[in-house]
């Protein structure tokens, strides 16, 4: 199942296959017309064309009364739901929201006098609205808008949407742990439609759902589309590609465990990319067996989503030393990064591009995706080498804050009027001039 390559022996081809993750950078180009076409249909006609995306390519006959889920279903679903299951979701809640607490104590309003009498800073508070896009394709996923709702609950944001797909074959239902999510933070506003159609909606706004500045989620590939092409009218959107995951490991490693932890992403979907690196040929062979039989007792669509992510789009690297082990880790610039080596600590020093950095076995992927509290919606495609993961951060935004003194303005008068000039603003040198305050008036 483990596909088997050898660093300093791979082609330029081969290595860019890894790094493009493999069939997850297929081209949409066949996919792309369509996508266009249906978020114009959706910015044209609103509800209406929500209802047809529903019924086209959800199955689901609903009217308009149906889009936004009702206090009922909201009641239903939290009676329904399997008592454990709501317990972990308080908790993996309380856990994503230390964590932004915790952030958010450091990215606080603050000022700085860095010269006599001038003083500059910035005012930081809450973007006016956010749509939380919440997948439901390949499976349910409460963690998933756990991950994106959280910091924005944090961030104090007034006015959050999530828009969710319904559970395939269901009827129209949404998952009574999503909406057991929305409810404990406080989320009223869920909207019940198709992926793509959902994201153009919460961008232009229909008669049901109001119109956002931002939408944040990850989707499948018609979904990263409709939020590209929603860009282009000035929503800010934060597009997540599929899955993909990195172990780093030495000879201390448990090969049961690693395989166990290559599993975890690799079963998300066929254009997963999972990916191990390690300068030791044994950890290799006896995780890619171990591999084997710990894919035989999964079902038969998470076998074959391993099968893809790790032997055809990723696979096992066999590199010459540790260190570069390391560089390849940086060159990939992983979404979900693992070091299972016997001193993590040490060698987190190393890594400068991951979007998240899991130190030792003891820290699983799984553990990431629900309960560790950082972000998990995270850089894919290599953007971690830029960007980091959905915090509370992206839920913020700075005005800077300036004043200047008589004297201070004086200090900088002579500068300001010779770059006004230089730049042809008579203007702006007028603004000084006026105020008497330098010796060029």
């Amino acid at each position: 199942m483990i596909r088997k390559l050898v660093w300093n022996d791979m082609t330029d081809a081969e290595k860019a296959w890894v790094h493009q993750r493999g069939t997850a950078a297929d081209s949409a180009d066949e996919l792309q017309p369509a996508i266009l076409a249906l978020v114009d249909d959706v910015r044209n006609r609103g509800d209406a064309a929500l209802l047809d995306a529903l019924a086209r390519f959800d199955g689901v006959d609903i009217d308009a009364s149906g889009i936004r889920v009702s206090n009922d279903e909201f009641a239903h679903a939290l009676e329904s739901l399997d008592a454990e299951v709501h317990s972990a979701i308080k908790q993996m809640i309380a856990n994503i929201r230390g964590f932004n607490e915790a952030l958010l104590e450091r990215r606080q309003s603050w000022t700085a006098e860095i010269a006599p009498g001038h003083t500059v800073g910035e005012k930081v508070g809450p973007v006016a609205n956010a749509a939380l896009f919440c997948p439901s394709g390949k499976a349910s996923y409460p963690s998933v808008l756990a991950q994106v709702a959280t910091p924005a609950v944090v961030a104090g944001v007034p006015q959050l949407s999530a828009i969710v797909p319904p559970v395939p074959g269901g009827g129209g239902r949404i998952d009574s742990a999503v909406l057991a999510v929305a409810h404990e933070l406080g989320v009223r506003n869920v909207y019940r439609v198709n992926g793509p159609a959902g994201v153009a909606a919460a961008a232009f706004g229909t008669e049901t759902i109001p119109a956002h500045g931002m939408i944040i989620g990850p989707g499948s590939p018609p979904v990263a589309l409709a939020q590209l092409a929603v860009r282009a009218y000035g929503v800010d959107t934060v597009v997540l590609g599929p899955t993909e995951s990195m172990v780093v490991a030495d000879d201390s490693a448990d090969p049961v465990w690693l395989a166990a932890d290559l599993l975890n992403e690799a079963e998300h979907g066929t254009d997963s990319t999972v990916v191990l690196v390690t300068p030791h040929q044994w950890v290799i062979d006896a995780a890619a067996e171990e591999v084997e039989r710990q894919a035989a007792m999964l079902p038969e669509v998470r076998r074959e989503a391993a099968a893809s992510a790790l032997g055809v789009n990723g696979g096992a690297i066999l590199v010459s030393s540790f260190d570069e082990a390391i560089d390849v880790a940086n060159w990939f610039a992983a979404e979900h990064l693992q070091l299972a080596v016997s001193d993590p600590w040490a060698v987190a020093d190393g890594v400068e591009h991951a979007g998240e950095l899991l130190l030792g076995q003891d820290t699983p992927f799984s553990v990431g995706n629900f309960t560790l509290g950082g972000p998990a919606a995270l850089p894919t495609g290599g953007w971690a080498n830029r960007t980091g993961g959905i915090t509370v951060e992206q839920f913020l935004k700075s005005g800077a804050i300036g004043h200047l003194t008589p004297d201070a303005l004086r200090s900088v008068a002579a500068s300001t009027i010779a770059l006004s000039d230089h730049e042809g603003f008579d203007a702006h040198g007028n603004a000084i001039r006026i105020r008497n305050v330098s010796d060029t008036n």
